[in-house]
């Protein structure tokens, strides 16, 4: 068989995949598994969303779409920008992609050189790093730890910028710990980016509207409007309006960074799917009122797991400020032994052994390059999720 691409060496499946999976053979074996391992919300799509599709499609608005999006849906996305984060992008500063992933792979490639460092505070998503791997550059972590709250410290930032620096990646609310900014903390950060101006920002916004910060959401480009030219405001369709099968993600930027991953993005997928854009139009410049609707029982399901979470012998959770994930740390299940029979040395064990035992799919907080401690997503029912944290708690009595 002949080779295949040295780059697979720098690519690996990520640690929600590879747990979702096994929770897949255990279901097909039999067994009643709740798995908490994707950030998926389990509302449905906005009706309104399905039917613009329907009628984009039947209004025969199924041929090939530009390569950076409709105009129509890049206009809407003008308006929700103007709208809900007080930033003013030409249409020739936005881009639409197939998720926000698609759109971040479009960013790196078109920017980063062999020799390029990516700053990643960790924990975090792990595509940032194997993105920019893929890109061939160095992704550079930068640890936040939960006595900060998980928080970005300036100092830790400003310490890890180098003159070869490309890019930084920012993601508050935060996937997987969940922790959000205050404006305040937010311009904390910037002041440090100000004094950097040959550095990149990629500001993930994507959980902008989970957040339970009481003085609201800031983007990155709106609190320091001079880094507004070298920053990248990435969203997208699929957290706020449970849209994540439509796979629609988009970004406002500078328009030479704009122009440069829209050509990136002409050679990978060309334009995102007709009828997705059209569905996007109407979720976007819809009815808003299910978003805090949804980020209230998103609130009442945190404090639940949470709460439950720390009655589990073993655990320690902090309360996340924003999106839909918990980090528990378990160090003090680590060097004991599962009602199964299985040594625990790692969170990977604690993870395995819970699925295997107790039938509740996590994943490993190495997966995020943060040890030791598990991820949890809440967004499922909330029955559910009493559920599983009484097999974790279960689970957590058994050890010794």
């Amino acid at each position: 068989m002949p080779a295949l691409a040295k780059r697979l060496e720098v690519v690996t499946l990520s640690g929600s995949s590879r747990m979702s999976i096994r929770a897949r053979e255990l279901r097909e074996a039999g067994h009643k598994v709740i798995s908490l391992t994707v950030g998926e919300p389990d509302f449905a799509t906005p009706p309104h969303a399905i039917e613009a599709a329907h009628e984009a499609a039947l209004a025969g608005k199924t041929k090939y779409p530009p390569n950076d999006g409709w105009p129509e849906l890049k206009a809407a996305v003008q308006r929700k920008f103007r709208r809900e984060n007080g930033l003013d992008y030409a249409l020739n500063e936005i881009i639409v992609g197939n998720g926000g992933k698609q759109v971040i792979l479009d960013a790196l490639l078109a920017t980063v050189d062999p020799g390029d460092e990516v700053i990643v505070p960790t924990p975090a998503w792990s595509a940032y790093a194997d993105i920019g791997k893929l890109a061939g550059g160095t992704p550079v972590f930068v640890p936040c730890p939960q006595n900060n709250g998980f928080k970005l410290r300036p100092e830790d930032l400003d310490a890890a910028i180098t003159p070869r620096t490309k890019w930084v990646t920012l993601n508050f609310p935060n996937n997987p710990s969940g922790a959000a900014l205050t404006r305040e903390e937010v311009a904390a950060l910037t002041d440090v980016l100000l004094r950097h101006p040959h550095v990149w920002i990629l500001s993930d916004e994507m959980y902008e509207h989970i957040s339970y910060v009481d003085t609201g959401f800031h983007s990155v480009a709106a609190v320091e409007p001079r880094l507004k030219d070298r920053t990248l405001t990435v969203s997208g369709a699929s957290k706020t309006y449970a849209m994540t099968g439509w796979r629609v993600g988009f970004a406002g930027g500078p328009a030479p960074l704009i122009k440069a991953m829209t050509n990136m993005q002409s050679q990978t997928t060309n334009g995102i799917a007709t009828v997705a854009q059209a569905a996007t139009i109407a979720a976007l410049d819809g009815p808003q009122d299910s978003v805090a609707e949804r980020q209230a029982i998103y609130r009442q399901r945190r404090d639940l797991v949470v709460d439950m979470l720390n009655d589990a012998p073993g655990l320690q959770c902090h309360r996340p400020e924003g999106a839909f994930y918990v980090y528990p740390g378990v160090a003090g299940l680590l060097g004991r032994t599962s009602a199964g029979g299985r040594r625990l040395e790692t969170d990977e064990d604690v993870a395995m052994a819970l699925l295997e035992e107790n039938h509740v799919a996590t994943v490993a907080g190495s997966a995020y390059g943060m040890s030791p401690y598990i991820r949890l997503s809440y967004a499922t029912d909330t029955e559910a999720l009493r559920e599983a944290c009484a097999r974790i708690q279960d689970f957590c009595r058994g050890v010794v």
